[in-house]
């Protein structure tokens, strides 16, 4: 699974950075501890920092973000890949399904597990709603073949809570995921659709991504013209990220038949924790009627 395969690589990064600053560097152990972890830190603030200055082509001046967003989506980052997905267990008990209320299935994005909607499902169950998760896992294969992973799923809640019909909601890559069960099985199981920053026609990041869903989601490919063909068949609204810096450009996240609707400027990852998107999530999936 992907918690213990991220777990086992943070573990080993560190090791590396222990042993570098232990020999070649001549640090006691405790200092050379505390280098490890500084040094990974900073490895991350490369790393996002990069994703920020790749995107910056792509954005309108109004869409540039400033430090602020800049730095939440850095802590964003370090808390979903460092804290949240490698101890998912400690973050993500089993999902609470009961015979009650309006039932909803979040789908997590690319390179990511269930663990992520830790936050937004604590705000759907104290609204009312019933909420399921999923780990489509092995997270590189295509995305074709995560469709079936989700339809089980999907099959799953529904025996389980007595619902006929429940909404999706989908970060990022999950609403293409969405969007491809929804043209394989049709509506019969799904009342709404609602994505968050999905690069609905591919995003320019995932030239550099790893793996055949990185592939598909590249601007342009077969995988997205085909999707193209397929109509939105449920109520669906697909949240835009003017700032985005891993779906870009900002209108490759809108999708037509969809009511389109921009997020306030905020990092990719950060959305996740966002009490304002977690805001509109909520009333989306318990007021019928705004998804209209």
């Amino acid at each position: 699974m992907l918690p213990v395969s991220l777990l086992l690589w943070l573990i080993a990064e560190l090791a590396i950075y222990y042993h570098l600053a232990l020999g070649p560097g001549g640090l006691p152990a405790p200092a050379a501890g505390l280098a490890a972890i500084l040094t990974l830190l900073f490895a991350r603030a490369l790393q996002n920092a990069g994703l920020w200055l790749l995107a910056r082509r792509h954005q309108a001046p109004g869409q540039k973000p400033g430090l602020r967003i800049m730095v939440g989506e850095y802590l964003a980052f370090i808390r979903t890949f460092l804290l949240v997905l490698p101890f998912e267990r400690l973050w993500m008990p089993a999902d609470r399904l009961a015979p009650m209320g309006r039932v909803v299935l979040l789908v997590h994005g690319y390179g990511c597990s269930r663990g992520v909607w830790y936050r937004l499902r604590r705000r759907l169950e104290n609204a009312g709603c019933t909420v399921a998760t999923v780990s489509l896992f092995p997270p590189f294969i295509s995305m074709g073949r995560m469709v079936p992973l989700l339809n089980e799923r999907i099959e799953a809640v529904c025996r389980q809570t007595g619902a006929k019909k429940l909404t999706l909601v989908g970060h990022s890559m999950g609403g293409l995921i969405c969007r491809s069960y929804l043209a394989r099985h049709g509506n019969e199981r799904v009342a709404a659709l609602i994505t968050l920053a999905t690069p609905n026609t591919g995003t320019e990041l995932a030239r550099l991504g790893v793996g055949q869903n990185a592939r598909e989601m590249q601007p342009d490919s077969l995988w997205l013209r085909d999707m193209a063909a397929e109509k939105t068949t449920v109520p669906t609204i697909a949240y835009c990220n003017p700032c985005d810096n891993y779906v870009y450009p900002h209108d490759h996240q809108r999708l037509p038949g969809a009511h389109n609707v921009d997020l306030p400027p905020i990092g990719h990852l950060a959305m996740l924790y966002d009490r304002r998107v977690a805001d509109l999530v909520v009333d989306a999936c318990t007021t019928p009627e705004r998804r209209s």
